[in-house]
């Protein structure tokens, strides 16, 4: 499959998303998924020949649309390690940072790396990052039924989590599980007919939450970014399910994963971030060219 910029993802909520981190022409920005560069190419257009901006993304397949301009540092990093990487290039703080927590276009469309039920006889990997990590095979392989069936609750908030993990566990004891066919089959009876692409939905999200560390990646990553911003930094983030959902509007609102607000002598919230404006959802237009941006959600906070 070849892999362009046009082809590697369609970005959400372009416009709104940049025009929400007010950038300054000599500031530095910091896109923390970089995937085929359409945020990043927006904001180098705001950006003056002073101002810098870093393009994170841990998939090979992504450093292949780097932008060539002097202006732009492509990193190939899980971006939550960004707070490591600003202190490498000796970064102190920053004036915006985007995050669109949105699996690309690329990914779900690649057969060959098992996102997307549509293909019926696909591997089951869904790693983000191919050289290292378990893959969704070897998870289901694997990982013990109790397990597998937190996995599905916590991460799909699948009300039959319990009954799906045990159907894998005989499953797998009669076969290995390999690909998208070999899961389809045990999800097949597992599954409601009036609401099976749902159900589907939820169960191949839970997994690659799984296999990606996902929950774990956000919260670090958050963490890491209420230190970095500047004083006036924005932080624009848009997110699909509401797991991540919860995690990013608790961290603006009191400033940890947790929602845990903090009081000051006062009785006021003492958040180190201000709401800059309320949830930003995609145009009816939109969610019609790009069918993916249906659930997405933009949130913009400034550091204080």
């Amino acid at each position: 499959m070849i892999v362009t910029a046009e082809t590697y993802h369609v970005p959400v909520l372009l416009k709104e998303s940049i025009d929400g981190l007010a950038i300054r022409p000599d500031g530095v920005y910091v896109d923390l998924t970089f995937g085929g560069g359409g945020h990043s190419k927006e904001i180098l257009k705001r950006l003056g020949e002073k101002g810098h901006l870093y393009g994170f993304d841990q998939d090979g397949d992504a450093e292949k649309n780097a932008l060539a301009d002097d202006r732009f540092t492509f990193v190939r990093s899980n971006f939550r390690y960004v707070a490591n990487w600003m202190s490498y290039y000796g970064i102190e703080c920053i004036d915006g940072i985007l995050a669109d927590l949105g699996v690309s276009s690329h990914h779900f469309d690649d057969e060959t790396r098992g996102f997307s039920f549509r293909f019926s006889d696909a591997p089951l990997d869904m790693r983000m990052n191919k050289r290292a990590g378990l893959t969704a095979a070897d998870v289901l392989n694997t990982y013990s039924e109790e397990r597998l069936a937190d996995i599905f609750f916590l991460n799909g908030e699948l009300k039959n989590a319990r009954r799906l993990a045990r159907a894998v566990s005989l499953a797998r004891r009669q076969q290995t599980i390999k690909t998208t066919a070999d899961f389809g089959k045990i999800l097949e009876a597992q599954l409601s007919a009036e609401r099976e692409k749902k159900e589907l939905a939820k169960v191949y999200q839970a997994l690659r939450i799984e296999v990606n560390h996902e929950m774990d990646a956000l919260r670090d990553m958050l963490k890491g970014v209420t230190q970095l911003l500047c004083k006036g930094g924005r932080l624009s983030v848009i997110t699909y399910h509401s797991l991540e959902d919860r995690m990013v509007k608790n961290v603006m609102k009191a400033g940890n994963v947790e929602g845990r607000v903090e009081q000051d002598f006062y009785g006021r919230a003492n958040s180190p971030f201000r709401l800059v404006n309320k949830v930003i959802t995609p145009t009816d237009k939109e969610i019609q060219g790009n069918p993916r941006s249906r659930s997405a959600k933009l949130r913009i906070a400034e550091r204080i």
